[in-house]
């Protein structure tokens, strides 16, 4: 049977503004805790939240030969259109059942890392859809920053931190569509994985299937508040902290039968730092009870490939 997260309390990020140290201690030991928290009040429009669920959904209605017309060979489901049943996770035996489109960074021409970051695609349909995505990524950006500081006071540094390290990151913002599966359908909408990034930003959490895995071994369901956003570590944040953050196993599973009609749609968020970006171990995570696991640092770009290898989204 599954626990509930109610041991994990709901943040508001308004309140980081009247007492950025208390909402930084909250948030960071929810981070420790779990590799998870809770935050409503995040910024985020409500209108443009609306916006963007009524185009994620027009996309993925339309039919199959336009979206796969957005679809990149060889592009590693960077940027425009990643069909169904591609993406597996690490160690599983089944893919994931669900498709996506990703949205990156939009660079000025000529910026120092077009050659790493690739162009955003557009649809030609639904209408508005580039104008209300990119409006979306800024606004994604913006709560991630302040959600960095607060881990960076957490983590006893200088709020900003994490600016330079974030400053032109290379971040996705993935539109997630999960179709209604099959009653003895035996895979599940995403296998157990941990996410690659620093932080991701979650909306779309609402409907049921989220579990954590938590360290007493049991998955537990993550049921946020409507309009709240589910935040977790990533790997390069675990790897960056020495573990004292730690990227939780996540996964979403198949609906109860009467839900399995209905699809799921959600909007991960996953800010990365810069593609230049060193992750080396900070100094004040390193103790003799927790030697440095990570003595050799790694770029960025270079840790991430070689997870997106690990996937399914380069090949080797």
């Amino acid at each position: 049977m599954l626990d509930t997260l109610a041991e994990i309390p709901v943040l508001s990020l308004e309140a980081q503004a009247g007492d950025p140290e208390g909402f930084a201690q909250a948030f960071g030991q929810s981070f420790q805790r779990f590799g998870f928290a809770v935050v409503r009040d995040h910024g985020v429009p409500q209108d443009l939240i609306e916006r963007a669920w009524s185009l994620t959904t027009a996309f993925f209605d339309l039919p199959e030969d336009e979206k796969r017309a957005h679809f990149i060979p060889g592009g590693g489901g960077a940027r425009g259109y990643t069909p169904f049943k591609t993406e597996i996770a690490k160690g599983a035996t089944h893919v994931d059942l669900k498709e996506f489109w990703h949205i990156g960074r939009e660079l000025a021409a000529g910026h120092r890392f077009a050659d790493l970051m690739a162009p955003n695609v557009w649809p030609a349909r639904p209408e508005g859809f580039r104008e209300t995505f990119v409006e979306l990524f800024a606004a994604f950006d913006t709560a991630g920053d302040k959600l960095l500081s607060a881990v960076a006071r957490y983590l006893g540094l200088a709020p900003d931190w994490f600016d330079p390290a974030v400053k032109d990151g290379n971040s996705v913002l993935r539109l997630l569509h999960y179709p209604p599966v099959d009653a003895d359908a035996p895979e599940v909408r995403a296998g157990a994985h941990e996410d690659i990034n620093l932080i991701t930003l979650l909306l779309g959490a609402e409907e049921a299937g989220l579990e954590l895995l938590d360290r007493d071994g049991k998955w537990m369901a993550i049921k946020p508040p409507e309009g709240a956003m589910v935040i977790n570590v990533g790997d390069m944040l675990q790897r960056l902290t020495n573990h004292v953050l730690p990227s939780t196993t996540h996964r979403v599973v198949n609906p109860p039968a009467e839900r399995r009609g209905h699809p799921r749609y959600s909007m991960p968020f996953f800010l990365h730092p810069a593609p230049d970006f060193l992750i080396e171990t900070l100094p004040g995570c390193i103790s003799a009870e927790n030697p440095n696991r990570y003595p050799t640092p790694i770029t960025a770009h270079d840790y991430l490939h070689e997870r997106l290898v690990e996937i399914g989204l380069i090949k080797k």
